[in-house]
């Protein structure tokens, strides 16, 4: 297997190219007349051909250097390239942010994030995958993504998980239902109600289905929706109650729209933060997307203490 090619032998060879003088060459590159002699005398015996000839004080390709001369450039523009991209990437507002979010961080969180974003980091590509949470899981394992705004995976081993916010999943009911006019909800009509939830594919299904089997909580029938707007609508005109967290229905909530009530005696609490794959060292950019992600989420629940590299899962 030939050795790969020494890049101060080509910056040699290319300069006595140009300068047809050792000596010239030598000052060019800033050393000393036989370091340059040596870096061609080895590369021709690394090449297997002879590259120059001595004509008096000038120095003339061969035509194997001729023809060698042409890679050479090539290769050292393609150098050139190589250090310029990473330059490029280096500089503030440069480089490239992959992430990940469920279609409800999408709709709430990162609007905000990535227009405050965009103005510190003005030339940074962003791409956005939405999926739910074990798509999410899935595209950070392959790489496909640098950051994934999530719920807090069941096991952080392969993960760094940075918490943002807790949050409570309560039911919400129409203005004219029966629990918002009487002001407390009834457990013993719950199996007359119809329950509207976030898809079955869903983490947070899972979470509530889990929920209410140990609280031993049953109800009539249930609908699934992908969209939390969706939900909403269907609540409003009664068609049954549903399960979110308060910071995703607060304008409603807070004209009267809608009304919430705790699901049981327990509160249901989940984590909200951003993951990336252990033991990555992250740039600049998203170890400014986290802060953002931080600040925007201050007022959607109660802000989550850092949790050391490796802590488990609640």
């Amino acid at each position: 297997m030939n050795r790969p090619l020494d890049s101060r032998q080509l910056l040699a060879f290319a300069a006595l190219a140009r300068c047809q003088s050792f000596t010239r060459a030598a000052k060019e590159l800033f050393l000393t007349q036989s370091a340059v002699s040596h870096a061609i005398k080895a590369l021709e015996a690394e090449v297997g051909s002879r590259l120059v000839d001595r004509a008096g004080r000038h120095v003339l390709l061969t035509q194997a250097g001729e023809q060698f001369l042409r890679h050479t450039e090539k290769i050292l523009r393609e150098m050139d390239a190589a250090r310029a991209g990473l330059d490029a990437l280096s500089r503030w507002g440069h480089g490239r942010l992959r992430v990940g979010a469920s279609t409800t961080a999408c709709q709430y969180l990162l609007p905000t994030v990535l227009r405050e974003f965009k103005q510190s980091f003005p030339k940074c590509v962003i791409t956005i995958e939405p999926g739910d949470h074990a798509q999410q899981v899935e595209l950070l394992q392959s790489n496909r993504i640098d950051l994934a705004i999530m719920l807090e995976p069941e096991s952080t081993s392969e993960f760094e998980f940075v918490p943002l916010f807790s949050d409570e999943l309560r039911f919400v009911t129409s203005p004219m239902h029966a629990w918002a006019r009487e002001g407390r909800l009834s457990r013993d009509a719950l199996e007359s109600e119809t329950l509207i939830l976030y898809n079955k594919s869903s983490y947070t299904f899972r979470l509530v289905n889990e929920y209410f089997r140990e609280e031993h909580m049953t109800f009539g029938h249930h609908i699934e929706l992908g969209a939390m707007d969706a939900i909403k609508e269907l609540v409003k005109i009664g068609v049954g109650i549903g399960v979110l967290a308060p910071w995703i229905a607060r304008a409603e909530l807070e004209s009267g729209a809608l009304v919430d009530f705790p699901l049981g005696r327990r509160r249901l609490r989940r984590t909200w933060g951003v993951a990336h794959l252990k033991g990555r060292r992250l740039p600049l950019g998203e170890e400014t997307f986290i802060g953002l992600c931080r600040s925007v989420t201050e007022s959607f629940g109660t802000p989550s203490k850092e949790r050391s590299p490796g802590s488990s899962a609640a």
